[in-house]
Parts: C-alpha cells; structure tokens; sequence
C-alpha cells in the first residue's frame, strides 16, 4: 500500500518537472508490476514524463527498473562475451533480423533474438516468420538455451517472465499517445535487452517519412540515448542511423518478405538489404571481439552470406523451432516456384501500370505500407490477426525511366481493391521529368559507445551523456 500511497507525489513531482530519484522510479515500476499502481495513475505517469522528459540518470534508472521487474536469461559461462542481438526501431520492408540473426551465428555468436510484431504501417519479425508453416516464436528460457547450443540463434517473442513491466507500459503507451517519449523508448528497448544478459548489441534507428523518427536529428538523440544507457547496463552498445523514406529491398509483406530474406541468405537480393545486414552485422562482431574492426566484420559477414553458412544456420533454426525437416529444406534449398510453394500465395496477384511516363524520383514507403496494412500486412491494435500472404512487390527503382502504361508494383492480396486504396498507391509512385539526383546512402550515420576504440577515418567521436528529453525544468 506505501507504494501505491506514494503514486500520486511522484506523479506531481515529475508533472511539476523535478526529477525523480532512483528508489522512487523503482517504486512506480514495482506498482506497475504487482498491480498495486491503477491504470489511471500509470497513464498520468507516462503523460509527465512525456511533457517533462528525464534525463539520463532517470531513463538509466528507469530501464534498470523495469529490466529487474523480472527474470533475467541466464547463460554458460562460456558464451560470455558472444551474446548479441540487433533492435530496429520499425520500417517498411525490413527483413533484417531474418538474414542477420543466422549470418552472425555462423559466425560464432549467439544470437538470442527477442523480437516484436508488427503495429500500425511498420511489419514486425515475429508476424514474417509465422508466415512460415509450422514455426513456433513461443520458447521458453530452456529452450531458448538448447536452440543456441544446438544451432547458435533464436527468434522468438518476449517471455511473460521477461521484463514484464514493459508489457504494461508499452501496452498503454498507445492509448495514453506517449509513443514517442525518448525516454520510455529507451527503456522499453533495453530493459528487454538488459534481461537478455547480452554481450553486445546493435540498433537500427530509422529517420524518415515512414519512421518513428522523423529527422536525421531526431534519430541521433535517440541512438545517443540508447548507446548511453546501453554502456552503462554492461553492454557493449552501436547504433546505425538509416533512412526510411522508400521500402528496403524490393518487397513488402510477411511471406514476401521471407523470400527475400531467403535470397539475401544465399548471397544475393537487393543491395541496400545486403548493405545494412552487413553493416549491423559488421559492428557486431567488431563490438563482441571476432573481428579487428567493423570493416573486418562486415567483409566476415558477407563471406557468411556467399558461402551458404548462413542459410544453412536459417534451416537449422526453423527445424529447431517447429518447422518440418521437409518445409524447411524446401524453402531453403528449392527453386523459386518450390519456395512459393511451401508459403502459399494470395488470391489475387495484379500489375499497377503507370499513369504517365517519367523518371522514377522514389517509391514512397509510407501510403504504400498504409495500404498493404488496411489489406492485411498489419493490425491496427494488438491481436488483431494478419494475412501473411498479402503484400507487394516493387518493379521499378530511384533512377528508372517508365513509360505510361508499364508495369511498376505487383500487388497480391485476397480480395478487391478499392478505388481510393488504388489511388494512394498510384500516389507512392514519384516521377519526374528529369533523372534525380544520386540518392543519399541509406546509411547516414554509426553512433558508437563512450570507451569505444578509435575506428577508422570518419568514425564519429562516442556521446556524452544525452540532453534531457522534454523541456526539463
């Protein structure tokens, strides 16, 4: 009761701007987790700490907090120092994790994987592998262990045991519109990953159009809020800055999606997908030890990816997590035709011709992930189901002269396209009368933790501690 007697002081005090203290952030997140604190109270916490911000000792505290909130994995002794895992803020045909996650396990890490769906425009790693018949994301902490020693990677969602103050936090983030808090991003992100007892860890900030963060400035606190707070929980923190304005790769939706993950896999697929799983990868094996630096363990990931250690590591974790022998040997070693196969298609597969001809400007991701997620790819809340064969493919990129009536997306869905659905995706389609300009990179940005050794020329100093979020006072 001296917890939940105390709720209304703290939530005055951050209302009023102070700061709170760390026995008082553990006293909210105690409230949070054993019920004692009404929905009520949580909601007036998350609105104060929204509008006053905290600084990096709060969110530290925080994130301390809420990772404590409940089991932590526990590990052999000698994997330390291997354990790694990426985070991505959320994009528009993001099929990283599928690629990333075997590519470094191949490599000699351990890959515990705790992964999200998908919510809103942005797909989730969980929703993409389920697409997959027979594959099981529900693993306990024990199996989660046999699957590393066995295989060297796992996929999975969120344990009830784990940090499951954040469950209840992020559930009512939505509702209470505190999504965007720098703060309780922070801590939501790596309470989750504190509890994992990770080695090292990578994170995927994405600015743009389509992302949380809107600007490259925006997407730079973040990352320096999360590299801080990640140090200074024991882990060996980077994030990469990448820009989320046109869909990665050529696909969008959870089965389509897996194909191309596949292709990736076997050394090919679209390059920018290449390029950031061997960028994330790369930083990762720099950051736990096997590689001298992040070029060396971008050139190591890579010979992964050709040599076909990864895929064989991604047949050996669906095996590991429900998926027939069969299924997954067909859909690691088949054809094509064979790989659609095993998935399934939609009922309706159709061609969207180009209204008028031009030089494609960008595809944007955003009305075009709105409209896959109204035909299926998302959910508009929690629970709410998905079709996993529902989804589109790009037939033209940045650069590419279309005439009037040529093909540029192919869509696959299960039912009728409406006419205003058919217009925003026309709407995605940017052209112009001239060539653009050479795209900026998709990655703009490495952040990279306090202590870190110097990288090569051009590597950004570490961050100082971050400004407070909020205005402060």
């Amino acid at each position: 009761m001296a917890a939940q007697a105390s709720l209304p002081t703290l939530i005055r005090k951050k209302r009023d701007g102070e700061r709170l203290q760390e026995p008082e952030i553990r006293s909210f997140v105690r409230g949070v987790t054993d019920g004692t604190a009404q929905e009520g109270q949580i909601g007036a916490m998350l609105m104060a700490i929204r509008l006053r911000g905290m600084d990096a000792g709060e969110t530290l505290a925080l994130a301390r907090a809420m990772a404590g909130s409940g089991r932590a994995l526990a590990w052999p002794p000698g994997w330390r120092g291997l354990l790694v895992d990426k985070h991505s803020t959320g994009g528009v045909g993001d099929k990283v994790s599928l690629a990333l996650a075997p590519a470094l396990a191949a490599c000699g890490c351990k890959v515990p994987m705790i992964s999200g769906r998908g919510l809103g425009h942005t797909g989730g790693t969980l929703d993409k592998l389920e697409a997959i018949p027979g594959f099981r994301v529900t693993q306990s902490p024990e199996q989660m262990r046999s699957i590393l020693e066995r295989v060297g990677c796992c996929i999975v969602g969120q344990s009830e045991e784990l940090a499951p103050a954040d469950r209840v936090l992020y559930g009512l983030r939505d509702v209470t519109a505190t999504v965007d808090s720098l703060p309780l991003v922070t801590a939501s992100i790596l309470s989750k990953k504190a509890a994992e007892q990770l080695s090292a860890l990578v994170l995927d900030v994405k600015f743009g159009s389509a992302a949380l963060c809107p600007t490259q400035d925006s997407a730079r606190e973040l990352a320096q809020s999360l590299v801080w707070v990640g140090e200074r929980l024991g882990i060996r923190t980077a994030a990469v800055l990448s820009r989320m304005d046109e869909p990665l790769g050529r696909c969008v939706g959870n089965s389509l999606e897996v194909l191309e993950a596949l292709e990736c896999l076997e050394g090919g697929g679209p390059p920018d997908l290449r390029e950031l799983v061997t960028a994330l990868g790369g930083l990762l094996l720099w950051r736990c030890g096997l590689a001298g630096g992040a070029p060396q363990g971008r050139e190591r990931l890579g010979r992964a990816l050709d040599d076909g250690s990864a895929l064989r590591t991604f047949e050996a974790m669906l095996g590991a997590q429900g998926v027939p022998p069969s299924t997954a040997r067909r859909l690691c070693s088949g054809t094509p035709a064979q790989r659609r196969g095993v998935l399934g298609q939609a009922s309706v597969c159709e061609e969207l011709p180009a209204l008028q001809g031009g030089w494609v400007q960008r595809v944007a991701a955003l009305p075009l992930a709105r409209v896959l997620q109204e035909l299926g790819t998302g959910r508009a809340r929690a629970g709410d189901a998905v079709k996993p064969r529902v989804g589109a493919e790009l037939l033209v990129a940045a650069g590419q002269r279309v005439r009037a009536g040529e093909p540029w997306l192919r869509l696959h869905h299960e039912g009728a396209l409406s006419g205003a659905a058919r217009r925003a995706l026309q709407g995605a389609l940017c052209l112009g009368p001239a060539p653009p300009p050479a795209p900026p990179p998709r990655l703009a940005e490495t952040v990279l933790g306090p202590g870190t050794p110097p990288g090569p020329p051009g590597t950004p100093e570490p961050p100082g501690p971050p400004a407070p979020a909020g205005d402060g006072r």
